[in-house]
């Protein structure tokens, strides 16, 4: 379980720190992330805060004049989707290659959906496996006490097994509901899949760039299906806790959990597409296991 103060992850290898601390209030929450920040300030690492913005602005008037060599990043922006997480701490580490970094994440956030809450989780797990080669790079990740579920705890406690991560990403997400409205798609559909695609969603009210984006993430993903997943695949659209939401399934395997969190080199097949889609939507879902992968795409509607 979590406690109220931050427990260090040792399943993972020195070098990468993961805490988490769960906080009640506003005092709580500065008790426990302005020391840590402070600790790095002593040590000249460099520090990232990424956090909504109430909880930047406490931590800011906390800090005082200390707070400009904090860099701030609202994670509601940020981290919406929460797969472009890993790439941010990536990026931090490369600018500060050589120097000890510091970061405070909070990925799930009051106001997050139960499926995002979800992928919270998920890429919770995935960042043991993203950085556990990493050197001098500490991570502590806050939790308001109503977002502190036993599956979070076990991403920040010695009890984080890999195998745990696999098996989430290997088990399939929930089915389409039954009102969801479906297309049977392969290389001489995939013309068709945008207007089949653009006609749905207008009727959901998702027009202009947003509708855009979602139309080039969905052709990156159907056409990986053509490359990789048997030529074939399945189309899903419904809506959801004010999201469109548009699931492909097909019969390929991803093997690499970090796909679409990294990106893949010029050279390398394949894992671009989904990179891609997680830049254009809010929440990209993936899992894959034997016989079948699944991409869900949400965008919100408003």
């Amino acid at each position: 379980m979590l406690t109220d103060s931050a427990k260090p992850l040792h399943g993972v290898p020195d070098g990468f720190s993961h805490d988490a601390f769960v906080y009640r209030d506003d005092d709580e929450f500065v008790q426990q992330a302005a020391p840590f920040l402070c600790d790095g300030l002593t040590g000249n690492e460099a520090l990232l805060a990424a956090l909504p913005p109430a909880r930047i602005a406490k931590l800011r008037s906390a800090l005082g004049s200390a707070a400009d060599r904090v860099t701030f990043l609202d994670m509601t922006i940020v981290g919406r989707n929460p797969a472009r997480i890993i790439p941010l701490w990536r990026d931090l580490l490369d600018q500060y290659a050589g120097r000890p970094v510091r970061g405070i994440g909070e990925p799930a956030y009051p106001g997050r959906t139960a499926v995002e809450l979800d992928e919270a989780g998920l890429h919770e797990a995935l960042l043991n496996v993203a950085f556990e080669t990493a050197c001098d790079f500490r991570l502590l990740c806050p939790y308001d006490v109503s977002m502190a579920t036993p599956s979070v705890a076990e991403n920040h406690s010695g009890g984080f097994e890999r195998a745990k991560v696999v098996e989430a990403f290997r088990t399939r997400l929930p089915g389409v509901p039954a009102y969801g409205e479906r297309l049977e798609f392969g290389l001489a559909e995939l013309g068709a899949v945008r207007q089949w695609l653009t006609a749905r969603a207008r009727l959901r009210g998702l027009s202009g760039e947003r509708l855009d984006d979602l139309a080039l993430a969905l052709h990156e993903i159907c056409t990986n299906s053509i490359r990789f997943g048997g030529g074939r695949g399945t189309l899903s659209l419904w809506s959801a806790d004010g999201s469109l939401v548009v699931d492909v399934t097909d019969q390929g395997r991803i093997d690499d959990l970090l796909v679409g969190r990294v990106l893949p080199p010029v050279d390398r097949l394949g894992g671009r597409g989904v990179w891609l889609a997680n830049q254009l939507c809010d929440l990209v879902q993936i899992r894959s296991g034997e016989g079948f992968t699944q991409v869900r795409l949400h965008t919100r509607l408003h």
